[in-house]
């Protein structure tokens, strides 16, 4: 029973390896957050992962079996999170516009986010996230046993999504902190802001394409 239980986890906990090495928007708003403070960017990382505990309590207590038979307040979930990331985008874009327009653009790194803005950013942003609710709309029910705890199960199968997440996460910001000098370059700086917040944007829209047509 506990290798069988083992086995079980490992296999959850692969498939949320998979789920935090796809590039999604949480990945590229924590990479756009470490561009302007290593620190906001590991706390992006820790609100997207208590963002995620949310969601298997949601799990847990069985609100997240209301979403699944109510295809239309999955929708409008799927809206508000498309409309979420495209405003990130969009803002991102003309942040990066100003900065680059204003005589002390290069000088010193423009940071934008608090650590508490970033916390705030990230969990908003997996809050919001359609691929992590459907994600613990479909997958996680699968591996709670039936009859059991269901709020304990679910919240276990949460702590792992969440842990392999935040690490996953984390080790995006320390990578760019390390590559600071680097990145810190003004042509490079403002080339991976636009392409990231322009990522961003375009992953609003196509949640909202997704929306629109289901």
């Amino acid at each position: 029973m506990v290798l069988m239980t083992l086995v079980t986890l490992l296999a959850f906990a692969g498939l949320c390896l998979l789920l935090s090495v796809t590039p999604g928007p949480d990945t590229f708003l924590v990479l756009r957050i470490s561009l302007q403070s290593a620190g906001a960017g590991l706390a992006a990382a820790l609100g997207s992962a208590v963002a995620s505990m949310v969601w298997a309590a949601l799990v847990g207590v069985g609100l997240a079996a209301v979403l699944e038979e109510s295809a239309e307040v999955f929708r409008w979930l799927k809206i508000a999170g498309g409309l979420y990331l495209l405003y990130l985008g969009i803002s991102s874009l003309i942040r990066a516009r100003r900065t680059k327009s204003s005589p002390t653009a290069g000088r010193t790194p423009r940071r934008s986010y608090s650590r508490r803005a970033g916390f705030g950013a990230g969990g908003l942003s997996t809050l919001l996230n359609p691929k992590v609710g459907l994600f613990y709309l479909a997958v996680v029910p699968q591996f709670i046993p039936h009859g059991g705890n269901t709020l304990d199960t679910a919240m276990v199968l949460g702590a792992i999504e969440s842990a392999i997440g935040f690490l996953y996460l984390a080790a995006v910001s320390i990578a760019a902190a390390k590559a600071m000098a680097w990145l810190q370059r003004p042509r490079v700086s403002s080339w991976l802001e636009r392409g990231s917040s322009g990522i961003i944007a375009a992953l609003g829209l196509g949640v909202l394409a997704s929306s629109a047509s289901s």
